[in-house]
């Protein structure tokens, strides 16, 4: 057995050797041994993590919504080959890519969320699944034989059996090929009684052979986030990473990723009076709630209005409408006051008077885990801030039109009960837009969750536009 092992271990070495004298990063597979050690910039890093973070919040939503490995897999691949991400990883048979820059951004992102992840037991749980998720995806998609060379390159402690201990256990015509490992390395085959037990070591059938890998990739994983988690205090943290590593942290925490970024400009010509039908048609809860308090209070409160008026700015509405906008939604208010108290800000958010920045539209990342909302706020998540109750309520108030119903509410309440907000927002708009051919489990396309109220709201019109229903009278919304 010692030479048969020498064997394999000098066939493994020499085809590596072969493979990575061509590629710095010879395979599309990667276990994370080594961290990545090439200078790099700010802005590198955090597109890096911020990329690989919407993958992983997305798987985390597969799951949440139940979705089968074959579906999950078709969702995220085409995440991970959208523009917006750019995370897939090609074979080494396509010459036409730049392998070893896809495989290097891939390696940095994973240790960038390694530092913002090891820092509390939940976060390293659910970094840990989802990471072993997106291994197990890459092994099914992976070139046969690339996948079996990276395999060569990896001492996984397995023993092929011989065919006397196959057919003394296993009697099988003809017979099976059997790995040997130490049952605790498979953990998972044992629960699911797919391996033969003896002596303390599990007898895996070739077909379950990847369990093997993922297992082993699982648990370097949790070791390696433990280690990182103890030498975290130790390290000497540049105060610029500090507060990105903070950022995606809390985007891991809430589900979703941190940000999404609109390819085209908001609607042309959208007017104030415009806002009311878009409210009813389009809006997601969060900003339907703020419509319809600023329509019946005439007033929000501080936050309640940057959260709206980021929305507006980003859903087209120019500087000099949406001072309209406001003026006429305060119609309470004296000229004098609204031009002292409100107006300066309206202009400060586009940018306008102050540091004059580009100011963006709030995240679900940021309307989830900041600024939570008090006494006489409108701001905030419904999914996440509301009563059971008075969400139920809302929901039913604001979609029972674009046929939410009674019906409906266990399956939202369930995602909502879980923690997972996006998800059940994804699952509003899936049912809110059927009548536009939207299926359960496409979410705002491609089976992508909901992570920005204006790509709801986007999302919303395109299908609307699409349908040949664009209506260009207003609807004057109730309560």
């Amino acid at each position: 057995m010692e030479n048969r092992r020498g064997t394999i271990r000098h066939t493994k070495l020499r085809a590596f050797e072969e493979i990575e004298s061509s590629l710095k990063y010879p395979f599309c597979l990667n276990f994370y041994d080594k961290p990545p050690i090439d200078d790099i910039t700010i802005e590198e890093f955090e597109t890096a993590a911020l990329d690989r973070l919407r993958v992983l919040a997305e798987i985390e939503s597969c799951f949440a919504r139940n979705r089968s490995f074959d579906e999950m897999a078709e969702v995220i691949k085409t995440i991970c080959k959208s523009d917006r991400c750019s995370l897939w990883l090609s074979t080494n048979s396509a010459s036409d890519k730049d392998l070893d820059k896809e495989r290097e951004k891939d390696h940095i992102g994973h240790f960038v969320l390694r530092l913002a992840f090891c820092r509390s037991e939940d976060l390293r749980q659910r970094f840990v699944k989802a990471e072993t998720t997106l291994f197990k995806l890459r092994y099914r998609w992976d070139n046969t034989e690339e996948r079996q060379q990276f395999l060569n390159t990896r001492d996984f402690d397995w023993v092929l059996a011989s065919s006397e201990e196959v057919q003394e256990l296993i009697p099988s015509d003809p017979p099976t090929t059997y790995y040997k490992v130490k049952w605790t390395r498979v953990p998972d085959l044992v629960e699911k009684r797919k391996v033969i037990l003896k002596g303390g070591m599990a007898y895996v059938p070739a077909a379950e052979q990847a369990s093997i890998v993922f297992q082993a990739f699982q648990t370097l994983l949790e070791k390696a986030l433990e280690a990182t988690a103890k030498a975290l205090p130790r390290l000497d943290e540049d105060n610029r990473l500090v507060p990105i590593l903070d950022n995606l942290s809390k985007g891991f925490q809430a589900g979703v990723s941190s940000e999404w970024a609109s390819k085209t400009e908001g609607q042309e010509g959208l007017t104030a009076d415009m806002i009311d039908e878009m409210a009813y048609k389009h809006y997601p809860a969060c900003m339907r709630n703020l419509h319809m308090a600023l329509r019946r209070d005439k007033h929000l409160k501080h936050y309640g209005r940057l959260q709206y008026g980021l929305f507006l700015k980003i859903l087209g509405l120019s500087i000099d409408e949406a001072v309209a906008f406001w003026r006429k939604a305060f119609s309470s208010i004296q000229d004098d006051k609204f031009n002292k108290e409100y107006r300066y800000n309206i202009r400060h958010s586009y940018g306008l008077e102050g540091k004059r920045a580009n100011y963006a539209a709030w995240s679900c990342q940021q309307i989830l885990m900041s600024n939570e909302p008090g006494p006489g706020d409108s701001h905030g998540c419904p999914y996440r801030h509301f009563s059971t109750d008075n969400l139920q309520s809302a929901l039913l108030t604001m979609y029972s039109d674009y046929g939410l119903t009674s019906q409906d509410m266990p399956e939202i309440m369930n995602m909502v009960k879980q923690k997972h907000y996006h998800v059940a927002c994804t699952r509003v708009f899936e049912i809110t837009h059927s009548r536009q051919g939207v299926k359960k489990g496409e979410g705002v396309g491609a089976g992508e969750s909901v992570t920005h109220p204006n790509h709801y709201a986007a999302r919303s019109r395109e299908l609307t536009k699409e349908e040949g229903k664009e209506g260009d009278g207003d609807v004057v919304m109730q309560g």
